[in-house]
């Protein structure tokens, strides 16, 4: 494998270039005027909040847009890209934040697929020998007879850049590439990415974690409503400065949880057995509880039992075998009608799949547990007049930015589709609460609201369940922290004790006696 003779040595003469890319959709400009350079053996990452016109940018590079203004040149020549193969066939590479390989096939098949040739993936002897090449070069070992299914996380990622490095790409975009890596992998993919730099190669990075975007970066633009807000480098920036660029206003970043005595036990679930979708255990034998007052952190890579313990909790999923007890009521059978009833609200992960209805509107939405209670039902009709007045100040409360009660859910942005299971649980009157996957999706901004929000109900005494798989967010909120493994608890460590380092050893399954 040899660089693109036409990639130029010097490192000064940008490899990718795009100039006054201006996209326009119905109502909205997603990309107004946007420049992006990026040079041979340069990190240059693309920051900004969801709906900035980062994601609409990439698929203009990678050909699935065309640009109704401005132009793209590789290596000093202007070009333009009509596909995704267009763009693979011009040294351009993606990796996806949803891995885009298929689970059936092995790595190597994986890497054939679209090759294209008589034999197709009849002999995969030279694509082995070639993707054994290409590993070993850049340290991204990986069988490639496995099956995708069978790869940790981790492995997938290095898949799918294997993936790009066989196609020979000069340019990579990674989009989110961390979110699902624990702080060891993370690292091990930071060494990689240095490495491809060092070879040459350009990167452009697109993440929410500021931390990563200072520790990796070379050259970072910020986007901000479709366009460039700043542009800067790391020795130039903070944290803090580059969150302003987001959005646009000072944000807090880091928070003080002031300590507090904790009440009684809330929630307590007790040597819980779960089945997860494949007929095995994804939850074995866990036993956690929650006091009035604290919020518990579950932290762990995703698939490793989260999603089913909080189904399971608030009775979207069957127990095994175990109990869950709500404010002193023991049930080895919830169900999600009863579980409320005994004080247990639940933001599920999947906003769109178990959290809110597309179709409802807002005010539909934040009455959808509470309508058939008084002072909202009367001798079994619906009294419009309370359910009116009780949405408005849960959309006023909230700050959920929507032109008015009655717009159709599906038309408000992430974060505000967010706020309104937020509104809806956080306003039940619930003292215990499952809390999954909050800020996932939402810009900065949102985020911050909503951690505010959940530190004022901890603050009112209410037990918090707090599962995240950003590890940032759970050691900022919780008191203390359990790891999930292979559904397991592999420790627990108090807010004291938080150390990035030893939850991600404790994540990959290394424990602190280990």
């Amino acid at each position: 494998m040899t660089p693109d003779p036409g990639t130029p040595t010097d490192r000064t003469v940008p490899m990718l270039e795009m100039r006054g890319i201006t996209k326009r959709f119905p109502g909205v400009v997603a990309n107004d005027a946007v420049d992006l350079s990026v040079l041979p053996g340069q990190v240059h990452t693309l920051l900004g909040e969801n709906g900035a016109g980062k994601s609409t940018l990439m698929k203009i590079l990678y050909g699935l847009y065309q640009p109704d203004e401005g132009t793209i040149s590789m290596n000093g020549e202007e070009i333009r890209i009509s596909s995704p193969t267009d763009a693979i066939d011009r040294g351009i590479g993606m990796i996806h934040q949803h891995f885009m390989l298929v689970p059936t096939l092995t790595v190597a098949e994986n890497v054939a697929l679209g090759l294209g040739g008589r034999r197709g993936l009849a002999d995969m002897r030279p694509v082995k020998a070639k993707l054994a090449d290409v590993s070993e070069r850049y340290g991204l070992h990986v069988d490639p007879d496995a099956y995708i299914w069978q790869l940790a996380v981790g492995e997938r990622q290095r898949a799918e850049i294997l993936k790009a490095l066989y196609r020979d790409a000069q340019v990579l975009v990674l989009d989110e590439p961390t979110a699902v890596l624990t702080p060891p992998e993370v690292d091990d993919l930071f060494a990689t990415l240095r490495q491809l730099t060092d070879d040459g190669r350009g990167l452009v990075f697109i993440s929410h974690k500021l931390h990563e975007v200072m520790a990796l970066s070379d050259e970072i633009t910020v986007l901000r409503n479709g366009k460039v807000s700043g542009h800067t480098r790391p020795s130039d920036a903070t944290r803090e400065s580059l969150a302003e660029m987001m959005v646009g206003r000072p944000v807090e970043l880091t928070r003080t949880v002031s300590s507090q005595e904790r009440g009684q036990a809330k929630l307590v679930v007790e040597h819980l057995d779960v089945m997860g979708d494949r007929g095995q255990l994804a939850v074995e034998d866990l036993s956690i509880e929650v006091h009035e007052g604290e919020v518990v952190g579950v932290a762990g890579v995703s698939g490793n039992g989260q999603r089913e313990l909080a189904e399971a909790i608030f009775g979207l999923r069957p127990i095994a075998s175990g109990s869950v007890e709500i404010a002193g009521t023991r049930t080895i059978a919830p169900d999600p009608r009863r579980v409320r009833e005994m004080g247990l609200a639940y933001v599920p992960e999947e906003r769109m799949v178990h959290g809110a209805i597309g179709d409802f509107t807002v005010a539909e939405n934040l009455m959808l547990c509470d309508y058939h209670r008084p002072p909202y039902t009367r001798r079994g009709m619906l009294d419009r007049t309370k359910i009116s007045e009780r949405c408005r100040e849960l959309i006023r409360n909230y700050r959920v930015k929507t032109p008015g009660q009655h717009t159709p859910t599906r038309n408000l942005s992430g974060g505000n589709i967010q706020k309104v299971v937020i509104a809806r649980e956080f306003g039940s009157g619930a003292d215990a609460f499952v809390i999954a996957q909050p800020t996932r999706g939402v810009d900065i901004g949102a985020a911050e609201y909503i951690h505010e929000r959940l530190l004022e109900q901890r603050s009112n005494g209410a037990a918090i369940l707090l599962i995240s798989e950003d590890l940032d967010e759970v050691m900022q909120l919780s008191d203390r922290i359990i790891v999930l493994l292979e559904g397991k608890i592999m420790g627990e460590v108090a807010r004291a004790d938080f150390d990035i380092n030893t939850l991600g050893l404790m994540m990959s399954g290394v424990t602190a006696a280990s």
